[in-house]
């Protein structure tokens, strides 16, 4: 069975720099595809797969190439031949792809004559492709290694398989709730390492933060709980279909709480679902029956 991604979005959201990461994790990929042109396309893809190259990535053209609907049924022309099919959008907030087209002194591909209306009018016409898309990754907050980084992770040698994806986010609040965040959880109610002199240089990745955080007993409540609830979503989001779903935490400054909780919410993820082990007592083990590998990513541990 062939897999394709197709990666789509807005204009400066890092289509190329996906692209050529698609490519290093050993996909082919089809840059600037008209949606017009990808089920012709597709007839060819069978003599690719006959040299061993089953993964094809197919790269939307500038502006979405053409209307959005012409996209949404190419998906499904793919999927109608057998193919796995997963559609992959790249967004940004609209003021970091003014300042990025401004920077670029490009022209945008929408045409407007202000960057601002350019922008606007291209959210509106794509926005069926968002809403509808498997895979939404807001790219603002990200410098292009952090962008190859997610690519990788999510489509490198370990993300071809049919488990869902699981990734976990940590962020600050005073930056920005990120967009592509399916699950949002606040860690602000737990005590502050902050406010401790010793720790406030350190972050969440120190072992003497992450023994503050996790010694406080409302930390230890919050971990349980969420589990428990993921116990009960991951297994009905598997059933619809969904294969991504990204788990966002939150603290003040995405420094020290929300970097703790994130990697012990990976760590106690990992441990519940193990390869060939369906546990009626484990809803995800259940789920899935392999190893769920959830990924964790930092956004502003740095800043």
């Amino acid at each position: 069975m062939t897999d394709y991604v197709l990666m789509t979005g807005m204009s400066g959201a890092g289509r190329s720099t996906a692209a050529a990461a698609l490519e290093d994790a050993g996909w082919y990929v089809i840059d600037n595809m008209p949606p017009s042109l990808i089920d012709a396309v597709s007839d060819a893809v069978g003599e690719l797969a006959g040299r061993g190259q089953d993964r094809v990535a197919l790269v939307i053209g500038r502006s979405g190439g053409g209307k959005a609907e012409e996209a949404l049924d190419a998906a499904e022309s793919l999927r109608a031949k057998g193919g796995r099919v997963r559609v992959v959008y790249l967004d940004a907030p609209d003021h970091v792809l003014v300042r990025r087209f401004e920077g670029t002194r490009r022209r945008h591909p929408a045409g407007a004559v202000k960057v601002e209306e350019a922008v606007s009018e291209e959210r509106k016409r794509l926005g069926v492709l968002r809403d509808t898309a498997d895979l939404v990754l807001d790219t603002g907050e990200l410098n292009v290694n952090q962008l190859r980084a997610r690519i990788m992770e999510l489509f490198g040698p370990s993300g071809g398989d049919g488990a869902m994806h699981v990734s976990i986010s940590s962020f600050g609040y005073k930056h920005g709730i990120p967009l592509d965040a399916d699950l949002v959880f606040d860690c602000r109610f737990l005590p502050n390492p902050y406010w401790v002199e010793e720790l406030r240089a350190l972050s969440g990745l120190d072992e003497p933060v992450r023994a503050f955080v996790l010694g406080s007993e409302p930390a230890e409540s919050f971990l349980g709980a969420l589990v428990s609830l993921l116990d009960l979503l991951v297994p009905g989001y598997e059933r619809e279909g969904k294969t991504y779903l990204n788990i966002a935490l939150g603290c003040t400054g995405g420094r020290h709480r929300s970097v703790v909780m994130a990697c012990e919410l990976q760590r106690r993820l990992a441990l519940r679902v193990r390869p060939g082990e369906q546990r009626e007592e484990d809803p995800l083990a259940a789920a899935s029956g392999q190893l769920m590998r959830p990924m964790v990513f930092h956004r502003d541990v740095d800043r």
